[in-house]
């Protein structure tokens, strides 16, 4: 059973910098892709970026592309996301995702609060 824990949220202002991070436990991180999602409220969880077991392939919103790097270091067993040039809205939870390789079923993390305003 993989845990997931979250953590680097915060405040920041419009234009900074915040870089999450994603430790994870109870399973090698290596039979797991991951991701990072977002979710305001009344509004559906998205994807903002998304990277293979292997780290080589990585996927991005449109909304993020240039903005934000999602990373992962399967020997910490911890998974990044850098995110510059924040705007406010970017405001929201973002949740930590591993989905296994194998079964494909999906794991969270109890989510970070991400707060871009002046």
């Amino acid at each position: 059973q993989l845990q997931l824990v979250e953590s680097g949220g915060g405040l920041v202002q419009p234009g900074g910098s915040l870089r999450l991070s994603c430790a994870t436990s109870g399973s090698t991180l290596e039979d797991y892709a991951t991701g990072w999602f977002r979710q305001a409220p009344g509004k559906e969880r998205e994807a903002v970026a998304c990277i293979s077991s292997s780290g080589r392939s990585t996927n991005y919103a449109d909304s993020v592309k240039g903005r934000f790097t999602i990373s992962r270091d399967n020997a910490k067993n911890t998974v990044y996301l850098q995110m510059n040039s924040l705007k406010p809205e970017d405001t929201t939870v973002y949740y930590c995702n591993a989905r296994n390789v194998y079964s494909q079923r999906d794991y969270w993390g109890q989510g970070t609060q991400v707060t871009v305003s002046s």
